[in-house]
């Protein structure tokens, strides 16, 4: 709130990638705070009102416009968010990924249900279709537990990812399953209550 204010602007919406597991959660906190709308996948299954988000919606700011890219496979309510600034140019600029792509690596698909390898691979696939240039911005980098050998560099682009990310040098969906889980940590302790505490809000 303090960095919005020293900008002068106003914060109108909180979009939430998903429920997460590794902190508790202040998107409903700062959306009450900030009378501004709160926004996550329609699949959300929270305790508390928010306004659900479908595959390509999207969420104009001025000359931003925010499209939603349903990419469930870290969890079945996972979003991406693509982000156009129409002053600049008619093509997304950037993409926010939530846990789905890391730099270096991808989300872990054991909190997304018995599916999840392959809806990862799938939301994966989708992403990388992105043009090259398109900036890639994740929810986490290294130290993180939400993936295992993400980078600590903190953005990267869909074309660098796509040729040197170890994690999508798969040919298909059965090689990406199989090394995915393969030598897959178990959840931190304290992970289902972190979880079961942001969908109370």
């Amino acid at each position: 709130m303090d960095i919005a204010a020293g900008y002068g602007i106003r914060i109108e919406a909180v979009i939430s990638t998903h429920v997460h597991a590794d902190h508790r959660s202040g998107e409903r906190a700062l959306a009450a705070r900030t009378n501004a709308g709160l926004y996550l996948h329609r699949s959300a299954e929270l305790a508390y009102p928010f306004t659900p988000l479908d595959d390509g919606a999207e969420i104009s700011l001025g000359n931003v416009v925010v499209r939603v890219m349903h990419t469930p496979g870290h969890t079945l309510e996972s979003i991406s968010l693509l982000v156009t600034d129409r002053a600049r140019a008619d093509e997304p600029w950037l993409v926010l990924t939530g846990d789905t792509l890391f730099v270096g690596d991808v989300g872990r698909p054991d909190f997304g249900g018995e599916d999840a390898g392959r809806q990862l691979f799938a939301s994966l696939q989708r992403l990388l279709a992105l043009p090259d240039h398109v900036e890639v911005y994740p929810a986490h980098i290294a130290g993180s537990p939400c993936g295992r050998a993400m980078s600590a560099k903190p953005s990267s682009t869909i074309g660098f990812e796509r040729r040197h990310n170890t994690a999508l040098q798969h040919a298909g969906a059965d090689g990406f399953v199989r090394a995915l889980f393969e030598g897959l940590p178990p959840k931190p302790p304290g992970f289902a209550e972190t979880v079961a505490a942001n969908r109370r809000g």
